[in-house]
């Protein structure tokens, strides 16, 4: 069902609200109610008393990153690494980033320079070179083809479907106005592909030499947002029976930073003195997982055991401790390490269903914040079809949606008014060719005719005007995450389609009940809404 659909039968349903914000009653005996903005939305049916066993990534998931902080971070790295290592002008080290300027859901053209916006039909609603905004004649010679319409995939499109890759989709189209502007200041030989190329080539050295997680692990809390209700909420899924499991591309030592910070009690300040308390609230932790392969049902990776104190990798056959050499038994866990919590490094999704005795993925709620990665590799190649997707942005979003809702009722009248007087006009048009008509007859129609165009492009402009408006409430680039137009965008089309559900925070399941029955909104076709009762 579209998107503006159920935001339109929202608008209806809310009305009764008397204009009060919109909410939930949480579905926890004597819990608060629930803003919209921490609401868990959904698509498809799912009963969380089936679900045996919740799964999160880390990075994105429970890790918030601050964008101000962290996407900074990142892209100072990516630009020091292109500056020495690739060959890059020195004057690179004196850009600025606008952590701001970029969204998730856009598409790279890395052949032509171009960042793309586009609905869930792929037809491209907004379009930049560089910093440069095509015109609409440019826009539709290059991507208006209807009949031969482009698949917008690898190897000549770059998805930014994750917020790690904001930074990286800023500095293409830096790197796209510099060599417009002055060609001779990049590499010999780069174009646009190359320049793609060489912006991923040290995004990837920044992370193979821990040039990030070095700098946040020294200071998390300047990174990472504080959730404090992370814990009540792992804390609410065990005590319901459920088993958990932390699944992480990051590696071991980092992966004990991040979640001691995010789940010990005291703030990590200054010396920073890591403990494993925090494993006590999963079932099993994969590190070193390298998603999105993990999930591939050939993946024949090894899984080694990590000893939590000296991050040593132990032997395990698949994940059955193994005596090491020069011993006749498994190396035993650090005293006061509960056996029954432990941590692996590589593996596969088979190892991880074998270390939890679970028999069938149907049983498992996976959640993560990146569509391929996360959700979309878990869906299609393992069946794994009980997915939970986070999108931060959705809490300003909703909430804008809320404020706006004014505005989105007038559009919809002007959008009805200029459909009606564009009928009017396709009407008139017909019967004064094919109709026999009276002279007085046809000049009575041929003025009016008149009068029905110009009011028509009257209220085409209004309308125009008042949806752009509309659109850089939410960003004054891209518009609203969730919309192209009045379509779907491209990332709420993939949203819809391999997400079960979906919300702003991975905390906001402590809101709920851990064996609520999520059933999505009523689906309406769009001759069914057009004769909703008012």
């Amino acid at each position: 069902m579209d998107h503006s659909d159920r935001t339109m039968l929202g608008d209806k349903a809310l009305q009764s609200h008397g204009g009060e914000k919109p909410h939930i009653w949480s579905s926890l005996e004597g819990g608060p109610r629930i803003d919209i903005g921490k609401q868990i939305f959904c698509n498809r049916s799912l009963n969380m008393r089936n679900i045996v066993a919740i799964g999160f990534d880390m990075d994105y998931t429970l890790a918030q990153y601050k964008p101000e902080t962290f996407e900074s971070l990142a892209y100072e790295g990516t630009v020091r690494k292109l500056v020495y290592d690739l060959g890059y002008p020195q004057e690179l080290l004196e850009w600025t980033f606008d952590w701001k300027y970029m969204v998730r859901g856009l598409v790279l053209d890395k052949k032509r320079g171009n960042i793309l916006k586009m609905d869930r039909h792929k037809y491209v609603k907004v379009a930049y070179h560089g910093f440069r905004e095509l015109s609409k004649e440019d826009k539709v010679g290059t991507y208006g083809n209807t009949f031969i319409r482009d698949s917008f995939d690898e190897p000549d499109y770059a998805l930014i479907d994750t917020l790690f890759s904001l930074a990286e989709a800023y500095l293409f189209a830096q790197l796209v106005d510099l060599r417009d502007n002055n060609p001779g200041k990049v590499p010999e030989g780069a174009d646009y592909p190359r320049m793609y190329k060489d912006v991923r080539a040290a995004v990837d050295l920044c992370h193979r030499d821990g040039t990030l997680k070095q700098v946040v692990a020294k200071d998390p809390k300047r990174y990472i947002n504080e959730d404090t209700s992370i814990v009540p909420m792992l804390k609410m899924l065990r005590n319901s029976g459920r088993l958990t499991f932390l699944v992480t591309n990051s590696l071991w030592d980092y992966t004990n930073i991040v979640m001691n910070f995010l789940c010990a009690s005291h703030k990590l300040e200054g010396g920073i003195t890591c403990k494993f308390d925090w494993l006590q609230y999963f079932d099993v932790v994969i590190t070193g997982s390298a998603k999105p392969g993990f999930f591939l049902e050939d993946n024949r990776a090894n899984i080694f055991e990590v000893e939590p104190e000296s991050g040593m990798l132990l032997n395990t056959d698949n994940g059955t401790p193994m005596p090491q050499v020069g011993s006749t038994s498994p190396k035993m866990l650090p005293k006061g390490l509960n056996k029954r919590y432990r941590v692996f490094q590589g593996g596969s999704v088979g190892h991880l269903h074998k270390l939890l005795s679970i028999e069938s993925s149907t049983q498992v709620l996976y959640v993560g914040d990146h569509i391929y990665g996360d959700i979309l590799r878990s869906k299609k190649v393992l069946g794994m079809n009980l997915t939970m997707l986070v999108v931060p942005e959705l809490e300003r979003e909703v909430e804008l949606l809320w404020e706006l809702r004014d505005t989105r009722k007038q559009l919809r009248l002007l959008r009805n008014e200029r459909d009606l007087v564009e009928d009017r006009v396709h009407h008139l048009k017909w019967s004064l060719k094919f109709e026999s008509l009276g002279d007085d007859e046809k000049q009575n129609m041929i003025s009016s005719l008149g009068e029905l165009e110009s009011r028509r492009d009257q209220v085409r402009l209004a309308h125009q005007q008042a949806q752009g408006d509309h659109h850089q409430k939410f960003h004054k680039i891209w518009g609203q995450l969730m919309k192209t137009g009045y379509q779907n965008s491209r990332f709420a089309h993939q949203v819809e389609r391999f997400a079960c559900l979906y919300t702003s925070q991975v905390s906001n399941l402590s809101l709920y009940s851990p064996d609520k029955c999520y059933r999505p909104s009523e689906d309406f076709m769009p001759h069914e809404f057009h004769i909703l009762p008012s």
